[in-house]
Parts: structure tokens; C-alpha cells; sequence
């Protein structure tokens, strides 16, 4: 908070940032690992969790058309051993191997299965998932030159580091410099869009 006493910057101070604002240097965001950049044995611990809500349970168990009401019925789920609804299996499946692409999957050119999903202990709403994969093997593509062949186990843990999923997943991932690229548009800084800013 500005005092009273408080020199205000002078207009070439503010000239002088702008100026530095104009010219600052960009740093690319987190790019993915390209084939070449995987190691067997390596674990990435995937930095996003995600608390499951009411809402994305009963919205995926109703999109899926699956009419299970242990999942989206809480008076029929109040009867059951659990006493609670269980959050859709397979939105645990999506969930976890979303929380995995930024290490695993960005530069994906096909995913080829999920393999040994087990799912050994429930998930409930409420519940914050947390993931880590593990590098399995890989290998060059035997007909692909533009692309290697991965595979990893990925772990989904709740809150309290109770496994809820482990899964393998094999896919065909693309090497450096091969691939579709990023959008490269850089933003337009008009006169308008600096008085907004503050420049």
C-alpha cells in the first residue's frame, strides 16, 4: 500500500518498465518429454492433484449411460456394505491418466492400451488423487522413424496415500524434432492493450 510519503515512480520510471516489459526475454512453458528424454526406472511425479466432487460422478456415470446407482443414487448407496455412492471407475481411469500427460503423453502420437488396471481400494467423493508413473521400457519403432515406443506403470493415490489404481499404458511417442509444434502466435501488444496492462 502507498503512504502519503511515498514518492510516486516518475513517468521515465514507468517508460523504463514498459520498455523492459517490450523487450523482457520469453521462457517456454514445460514442453513434454519427447522419446529421447525417457529413462527405464525413472519415476515422474505428476504435480497436479484433484478432489473428485459429487458432480463429476453422477455426470460421468449419467453421460456413459451406466446405470449402476451405486454410483449416482445415494439413498440405494446408504444400503450397500460402503454406506456412500463409489466414484465411477473409469472416471478414476481418465482422471489419473490425465493428471500423467504433461510427463508422460504430450508429445503422444498414438496411445496403444491400458494394460493390468487394478483397482484395489475404492474411491469415494471427497477423496484428492494424486498420480506418479514409472518408466517401464521403450523402444525404437521398428517401422516409424519419427517415433519410439514407451510404456509405464502409473500409481493413483488418494489423500492419505491409499492406492486406488495402477495401470500400464503403452504408446507410441513422438522423438525431438519430429511432430506437430506448438502454437508459436505471440500476443500484439497495440496501444490499447497497454494502457489496460499498466504499460
Amino acid at each position: 500500500m502507498t503512504s502519503e510519503t511515498s514518492p510516486r515512480p516518475s513517468r521515465s520510471a514507468d517508460s523504463a518498465d514498459a520498455a523492459h516489459h517490450a523487450h523482457a526475454a520469453s521462457v517456454d512453458g514445460w514442453p513434454g518429454r519427447y522419446f529421447e528424454d525417457f529413462g527405464v526406472g525413472d519415476v515422474y511425479k505428476h504435480t497436479l492433484g484433484r478432489t473428485v466432487l459429487e458432480t463429476d460422478n453422477s455426470w460421468l456415470t449419467l453421460l456413459t449411460q451406466n446405470t449402476a446407482p451405486l454410483h449416482f443414487d445415494r439413498h440405494y448407496s446408504a444400503g450397500t456394505s460402503w454406506g456412500r455412492p463409489l466414484v465411477d471407475s473409469t472416471f478414476t481411469l481418465a482422471l489419473i491418466t490425465g493428471q500423467s500427460v504433461s510427463d508422460v503423453s504430450q508429445h503422444v502420437m498414438a496411445n496403444l492400451g491400458w494394460d493390468r488396471v487394478r483397482l484395489p481400494n475404492p474411491v469415494f467423493e471427497g477423496d484428492t488423487l494424486y498420480s506418479q508413473s514409472e518408466v517401464l521400457t521403450k523402444r525404437e519403432s521398428s517401422s516409424r522413424p519419427d517415433i519410439g515406443i514407451v510404456s509405464v506403470r502409473t500409481v493413483g493415490f488418494n489423500q492419505d496415500g491409499v492406492i486406488v489404481i495402477t495401470f500400464e499404458r503403452t504408446l507410441m511417442v513422438y522423438r525431438r524434432g519430429h511432430g506437430p509444434g506448438f502454437a508459436t502466435v505471440e500476443p500484439v501488444w497495440d496501444e490499447r492493450s497497454r494502457r489496460a496492462a499498466g504499460l
